[in-house]
Parts: C-alpha cells; sequence; structure tokens
C-alpha cells in the first residue's frame, strides 16, 4: 500500500509552522507524525500539501494509496484500522476524517464518505499550534515505547545521580556526565550522538534527538522535546524545538514551541502565565485575530529561520512568522509577521527578502547543508503570502 499524509483543514491553524512544511512534518513526542507512521507502518510516506511546497515534498501516487491525515498520531490500534481499509473506504472519528483509501489522490477527502468505517478509540490529533506542546507528554510516551520495545539501554556513567534508571533510555554514541535526571513517573530519551552536559538537570519526561546538546547548568522540566542538532540551556518547561534551534544561553522558555533553524538570544525570556491568570488568546491566521487557547499557560510560537536578540522578553502568548528578527527593549507585542526586523522600542521594518536569503544559506552552510532552490522558492512564496500581515497596525487589535 502506498502511504500519502495528506494537509487537512487544520492546516492553517498551524500557521506558521505549516508555512514551511507539511503537517506530517511536526514534530511532537519524540518523532514527526511522518516518522511516527513510516515506522508504524514500514512504509516511506510521502504528502499532498500546498502548491508552493511540492517540489519540495512531492506526492508519490500509485495505483492504490493509502491516505491519511497529517495531523494525527497512530497508535497500535489506529494502524491496524488503516490496514484494514479496502478501496473506496474512509476512516473517521466522529466527523473527523483520519484515513482514506483510493485508487487515486482526488480531493476533497469529504467527498468519499460514501463508505464510511467509524474507528472507536481515542486518537492524538493536531489542530493548533498549541496542541504540539500540550500533547507532547502522551506523544513522548508512546515514542519512547516505539523506539525503544525489545531493545536496551547503553549504560549511564556513575558520575550521573539519576531517579528511575529504568525510565532511561540512551541511544549509542550519546555522552551524559555529571548531570542529574529524575526519572520518576516519566520517560527520558536521549538519542545518537546527543551530549547532556555537566550539571545539568533534567526533571520530567524528556527527549533529546539525535545529535542535541544540553548545555552546563541547564535546567529542563517535561514534558519537553529537543529536536535533533539542537543546543539548549537556561531554563525550559513544556517546550518543543522542532530541530536545529538554539536556545543555548540564559533565560527561561515554557509551554512554547520553536520551529526549525531558530535562535533565541542570550536571556531571552518568555511569558507563559497572565498575571491575572486568565486563560491565554494567541494569534490565529485563519480568523487574523487572537483567539482563546483554553490554556492557562502559553509562551512563544516561533516560525522556522526566526530569531530573537539578547534580552528579549516575549509576553504570554506570542506569535512570531517566518524568518522574523526580534530585538528591542521593553516587551514585544503578541504577533510578529514574517519577514519583520526590530520590536520592542525599535521600529520595526521589513527584513528584505534577498537579505533574508542570504542569512538562510549561511546558516544552512554551518551545518554542512545547502540551502536549495526549492527553500528560496518557498522563501519567496511565504514573503509573498503574508505580506497582509506586515501592512496591518496590531494596536488596533485586541488580544
Amino acid at each position: 500500500m502506498n502511504v500519502i499524509l495528506f494537509d487537512n483543514e487544520h492546516r492553517i491553524d498551524l500557521l506558521p509552522l505549516t508555512f514551511t512544511r507539511p503537517q506530517a512534518d511536526i514534530r511532537i513526542g519524540i518523532l514527526t507524525v511522518r516518522q511516527k507512521w513510516e515506522k508504524r507502518l514500514d512504509c516511506t510516506a510521502s504528502s499532498i500539501t500546498q502548491a508552493y511546497l511540492t517540489q519540495k515534498y512531492p506526492a508519490v501516487v500509485k495505483e492504490c494509496n493509502l491516505l491519511i491525515a497529517g495531523s494525527v498520531c497512530p497508535t497500535a490500534d489506529l494502524v491496524q484500522a488503516v490496514k484494514q481499509l479496502t478501496i473506496g473506504q474512509t476512516l473517521v472519528k466522529d466527523n473527523y476524517i483520519i484515513a482514506h483509501c483510493a485508487e487515486n489522490a482526488s480531493f476533497p477527502l469529504d467527498k468519499c464518505l460514501d463508505k464510511k468505517i467509524a474507528f472507536d478509540g481515542d486518537i492524538t490529533t493536531i489542530d493548533f499550534t498549541w496542541d504540539i506542546f500540550a500533547k507532547n507528554e502522551k506523544e513522548l510516551y508512546a515514542d519512547f515505547e516505539l523506539l525503544t520495545q525489545g531493545r536496551q539501554s547503553q549504560p549511564l556513567s556513575s558520575t550521573n545521580t539519576v531517579f528511575a534508571p529504568e525510565n532511561v533510555f540512551k541511544e549509542e554514541g550519546a555522552a551524559v556526565e555529571c548531570a542529574v535526571i529524575n526519572a520518576k513517573n516519566a520517560k527520558v530519551y536521549i538519542g545518537k550522538d546527543a551530549e547532556i552536559m555537566e550539571g545539568a538537570f533534567l526533571r520530567g519526561s524528556v527527549a533529546l534527538c539525535e545529535h542535541s546538546q544540553v548545555k552546563m547548568g541547564a535546567k529542563i522540566y517535561g514534558a519537553t522535546t529537543i529536536g535533533p542538532y539542537s543546543k539548549v540551556g537556561g531554563e525550559l518547561n513544556n517546550a518543543v524545538l522542532l530541530g536545529y534551534s538554539n536556545k543555548a544561553h540564559d533565560g527561561f522558555l515554557g509551554n512554547s514551541v520553536i520551529g526549525e533553524w531558530c535562535n533565541l538570544g542570550a536571556d531571552t525570556n518568555t511569558s507563559n502565565l497572565k498575571n491575572n491568570y486568565d486563560i491565554v488568546r494567541l494569534w490565529n491566521y485563519k480568523s487574523k485575530s487572537f483567539v482563546r487557547t483554553g490554556l492557562q499557560f502559553c509562551g512563544l510560537i516561533m516560525g522556522d529561520h526566526s530569531k530573537s536578540g539578547i534580552n528579549v522578553m516575549f509576553n504570554t502568548g506570542t506569535v512570531v512568522g517566518v524568518s522574523a528578527n526580534v530585538f528591542g527593549a521593553g516587551y514585544q507585542r503578541n504577533f510578529f509577521p514574517s519577514f519583520h526586523w526590530g520590536g520592542g522600542t525599535t521600529p520595526i521594518q521589513d527584513f528584505k527578502l534577498d537579505a533574508a536569503v542570504d542569512v538562510a544559506r549561511r546558516v544552512y552552510e554551518r551545518r554542512n547543508l545547502d540551502f536549495t532552490d526549492f527553500d528560496v522558492q518557498i522563501f519567496y512564496s511565504i514573503h509573498n503570502l503574508t505580506e497582509e500581515f506586515r501592512q496591518i497596525d496590531y494596536n488596533l487589535i485586541d488580544n
């Protein structure tokens, strides 16, 4: 069966993170949604996504295709239900389309509901940006079991202080010395060639993906995921870094999601709780306004390639777009559009597109990667798609 993961109607609710990727490439727990399905189905999955992303993420369509929503995280029961679908059948949970089996990949899928099959089990969906950190604990547990089942952890050095070592799994090549890890009622995953430096404290469920690094003296509370090739320091609580991003210095990051290729400057701090303990409102691209998250704790959502200067103070419930550069004294406003430069008491201006591309190339080069022509075209497309948001007077919008 050929597997295709498709973007559904919640893709717009996951902006700015889905400006640069299909829904299935969002990381939650330890793995991305794509990696979860590929591992459980023993396959390579392609995507049906936005037109401007298709050159980088092309769909592979064959005679028989299993289309799965890129917002749905798999479980053992759900995988069995999906594998039993035959041509024309659609697996649904209430009105939520989970999967559809087809001879082609025609859309919209809501026209393909002649043979509905109801799924009775629980499903975890990523429908809004805040779902990523809010549901991270559950997915971290599921991924931990998936990745470690039937395997034995590499030994931890006697220099470490570890509580509940049976809940800690260390992959080959990982380095951990003189750290304190409290994994009681939690899971801690230390990926291949990852490093936890001396004096670091980890408490609760934490995923440290391959080649990532925890700096000396860091304090990390669960449920937190540090994506591949990322560096973290200071204090983190229930934060998800998708990958290739750095928060390497002191400062607090809580109940937040940071995209790829981001950098938070020294002493960048994120508020995750309002002083009046009210429910947090967050910028939503669909409504073009601030919407209630239903959460009392909500910090920062930052799109790919964005950065903050030193001593930046982010307000509770802040959204930063793609390739933005946030700096300036005072608290930042709660929504910062893509390709904006400045903030706080500093005048805001457009980040010139060619300059943004040049910076992205340099960042890729540091990892020995190429910022391809496809990546450049994606930047140009996002710049055009977000032009209207750079023209809004956000002082007139109530948040």
